[in-house]
């Protein structure tokens, strides 16, 4: 054995990221091993059959002897006073006192450690109990239960069809124990009867499940395989251990390292160099290695380590974990899935170890550096490296990253209108008074007809003098008198913001008399109407509870793509498939305004009013255009069929690279000068009005192209705090929802757990901001929570696919639209 203390990372990356503390020279087995490292120490064995445990604040390794054949797996107890570790070979496993030990050893005795199990076989991992009181003891396919303190097997669990790789301790259920094995299924047991309580299926096709955590603040187990694959499962009780996620860490990898060097490429040669290393070390797309198999995933201090880092950005509500391969550590975001930080052996040309055959880290930092321990594949070496986990971060920062800046996006508008800014030309245009140059009507007196002028109201000199003026009407009923009670309450009340999620089926309605799929839906500001859009080109606006129709609109002459309020809820505007945008009047029946095909060279997907209804916005083809326009509802009686409102393009704005805009989303409520909008080549682009052009763009949003954009866009958020408005969702058929923060331009959450595989369904979020839902082509609508990456309630009953979801601004209901024409209304 050969000692080689205190050697400082000094290649081709930055020195403070990782050094390498102490090398040892020692002859290792040929499979696999679990290391243990655990508060500042790490176990390892030495010349196969010997133990030791190096002590970090001491820098002293302590040796111990009692096996006769190569130890394969080692872990420490829970508790600190007294810290334990076990030790297990193929003829015994053995449980140590370390101040017991180190006492002995400074008396100069040989200290000996608890025989606590014998000729189980070959033992590939070994764990104890939060208690330490028992041993969990994979050999071969069983699992073994043992006592801590003295040799005797408690339970014996058997059900594996291949060697158990390795088991965790639920601690926050009573007796539960779960196991992952090389027959590539995960099993869940109550230890204390011996029960199976679950069994899953086979994970995957080919490739041994090699490593497991379980992650108590999610309610989460994580286990990944020889392949590069991690499978995340909820463990809520009423979730029946379904699937959240599915990660492929090799394309992550590679995704991660791509972001790096383009940004690299963007910021300079001399940045690169300084912030990242040497460029030649960033992998371009197809580099990274063919195998990635997950050693160890552990528990990652992040945010601990970086609350003192100003300029790197974190969700505070999230946590991290360690991945431990063979090529290097990687850290990832378990809200969205994707990878933080990665830290690559060979990029540090003074390790000595560039690939690992077992991996081991402490689940807890100090001072902002975690131990790490590695051996060699190759070699017969074992390191002990000490990672700073805020300086491996903030080496990799760059646009991309966790960052705020002075002159981040931001919904709310921070400043006035420039003057040279397209919203403020087009709130120059007076379109109040139009002039009659612009109807095409003269001026002049004598031109005017004598006979066929406008209507003028009669002088009522047939009708008997009113006597009495501005007598109240008494004469109202009681339920009259409650009814008016109620609504003038009902427009003061403020949305519960702790409310339960709506659940409850209340309600289901046909809109039509046959199956009409319904494109879209969206209740009005004040909460006391929804509008339908249908594909029969009609438009139906019901009352709250779905117990009457208000109103039906038609003229369209195909699909109504899209509906939207005005601020003040007397006007309405839809696009639609004949390639015209319409505005209506709520208490009429015809439209007020209709810009018709010569306006338009595509389809209309989207149309809103926008700044508080001072504009529309509206996308067409690749293409969104911002729109002034002045309602009139009067009418000439000359010109009946000629419309009195006007509408001025005030300027289009083309997003780059896209052949078609698939959403767009601004608000309304207030002044906002952002505007969201998604193509098809699965981009994301930021606009900002104010100063009349595109200011960011995310690339690869998801999977496929984004099918809804979906802000906080109601003042019923008025009572969360301003950065609420910032959060925004986005979702694609196949690659479920993200949230992500328009300062930071960054996914926060991935939502998955369900997912539309092919039907573009719609999404939605609660006036209180806690409450996700979703509507999906399995006939379902789902409801998420908001800190948690899985649902929380399925909605069955629908008898098509989910088209449309949406919250009410008024009260906690929920309402739901189908492909064959139903709404169905939920309440909590």
């Amino acid at each position: 054995m050969e000692g080689d203390g205190g050697r400082c990372s000094g290649g081709s990356r930055d020195p403070d990221v990782v050094c390498e503390k102490h090398l040892f020279k020692s002859q290792l087995s040929g499979c696999l091993v679990q290391l243990a490292c655990g508060h500042r120490h790490c176990a390892f064995p030495l010349d196969c059959n010997g133990l030791c445990v190096w002590n970090a604040e001491t820098a002293e390794p302590l040796h111990l002897s009692g096996h006769h054949y190569s130890i394969s797996a080692l872990s420490f107890g829970s508790k600190i006073k007294p810290l334990l570790v076990c030790s297990a070979s193929r003829e015994r496993v053995i449980v140590w006192n370390l101040d017991e030990c180190t006492q002995k050893v400074k008396e100069g005795l040989t200290p000996r450690g608890i025989v606590i199990g014998t000729l189980l076989g070959m033992v590939l991992h070994v764990r104890f109990s939060p208690d330490d009181q028992q041993v969990a003891v994979c050999a071969g396919n069983r699992i073994y239960m043992l006592s801590a303190k003295n040799e005797a097997i408690l339970a014996e669990l058997d059900g594996h069809l291949a060697p158990v790789t390795a088991a965790e301790f639920c601690t926050w259920e009573k007796s539960m124990l779960i196991s992952v094995s090389e027959d590539r299924t995960f099993k869940v047991w109550d230890y204390s009867s011996g029960q199976l309580i679950y069994q899953s299926g086979v994970l995957t096709a080919a490739f041994p499940l090699l490593s497991l955590l379980i992650d108590e603040e999610n309610k989460q187990i994580i286990t990944g395989c020889v392949e590069g694959q991690l499978w995340i499962f909820s463990l809520i009780s009423d979730h029946n251990y379904r699937c959240v996620a599915h990660i492929n860490l090799k394309k992550e990898e590679e995704k991660f390292c791509n972001k790096v060097w383009k940004s690299g490429k963007e910021i300079g040669e001399a940045q690169t160099t300084s912030k990242l290393g040497k460029t030649n070390n960033i992998r371009p797309e197809g580099s990274v290695e063919t195998s990635l198999p997950i050693l160890l995933i552990e528990h990652c201090d992040f945010l601990a380590c970086l609350h003192n880092e100003e300029n790197i950005y974190s969700a505070r509500n999230t946590s991290y974990f360690w991945i431990g391969s063979s090529t290097g550590l990687l850290i990832i975001n378990s809200a969205n899935f994707e990878l933080e930080a990665f830290l690559s052996y060979k990029d540090y040309s003074n390790l000595s170890i560039r690939f690992a055959r077992s991996c081991a880290l402490t689940r807890q930092a100090v001072n902002g550096k975690v131990l790490c321990l590695i051996t060699s594949m190759f070699e017969d070496m074992i390191a002990v490296l000490e990672v700073n986990l805020a300086a491996l971060v903030r080496t990799q920062q760059s646009d991309f990253l966790l960052r705020r800046s002075e002159n981040s996006h931001s919904v709310i508008a921070r400043c006035s209108l420039l003057t040279n800014s397209p919203l403020c030309k087009g709130l120059k245009k007076n379109l109040k008074e139009p002039s009659s140059k612009t109807f095409g009507v003269k001026s002049m007196v004598k031109d005017q007809p004598l006979v066929f002028h406008n209507k003028i109201k009669s002088s009522g000199y047939t009708a008997a003098p009113q006597m009495t003026m501005f007598s109240p009407n008494t004469n109202l009923k009681k339920n009259e008198v409650s009814k008016w009670k109620t609504s003038c309450k009902s427009k003061n009340k403020e949305y519960p913001m702790e409310s339960y999620p709506p659940i409850k089926h209340e309600k289901k309605i046909s809109v039509t008399c046959k199956p009409t799929p319904i494109c879209c839906i969206q209740y009005s500001g004040d909460g006391e109407m929804l509008a339908c859009g249908l594909a029969d080109k009609t438009i139906l606006i019901f009352n709250s509870n779905l117990t009457d129709t208000y109103n039906v609109f038609s003229g369209h002459d195909g699909a109504v793509n899209s509906v939207g309020w005005s601020h003040d809820k007397k006007w309405l505007v839809s696009a639609s498939e004949d390639r015209t945008l319409r505005v209506w009047s709520v208490s009429h029946n015809k439209p007020v305004l209709t810009l018709g095909k010569e306006k338009f060279h595509k389809t209309v997907r989207f149309a809103q009013f926008y700044f508080i209804d001072n504009f529309i916005l509206l996308g067409c083809g690749a293409e969104f255009h911002l729109l002034n326009f002045h309602l009139d509802t009067t009418k000439d009686d000359l010109k009946r069929y000629k419309q009195r409102s006007i509408c001025k393009l005030v300027q289009k704005f083309p997003m780059a690279s896209t052949m078609e805009i698939t959403s767009l989303s601004a608000v309304n409520d207030f002044y906002s000068y952002i505007v969201l909008t998604a193509g098809s080549n699965r981009a994301l682009e930021v606009f900002d009005l104010n100063v009349g052009c595109s200011t960011a763009v995310i690339p690869e949003v998801h999977t496929r192209s984004v099918h809804q954009i979906c802000q906080n866009k109601g003042s019923s958020f008025s009572t969360q705090q301003p950065e609420a408005y910032n959060l925004f969702m986005t979702t694609a058929a196949g690659d479920g929802i993200k949230l992500w923060d328009l300062r930071t331009l960054r996914c926060e959450r991935h939502f998955k757990g369900h997912s539309s595989r092919c039907y573009p369904c719609g999404i939605a979020v609660s006036p209180c901001g806690r409450f996700l839902a979703s509507g999906s082509d399995d006939k379902c609508a789902y409801i998420y929570e908001m800190h948690s990456s899985t649902f929380s309630h399925k909605l069955k009953g629908h008898t098509e696919s989910v088209t449309d979801v949406t919250f009410s601004p008024l009260s906690p209901q929920l309402t739901t639209a189908t492909l064959d024409g139903k709404l169905q209304l939920f309440l909590p």
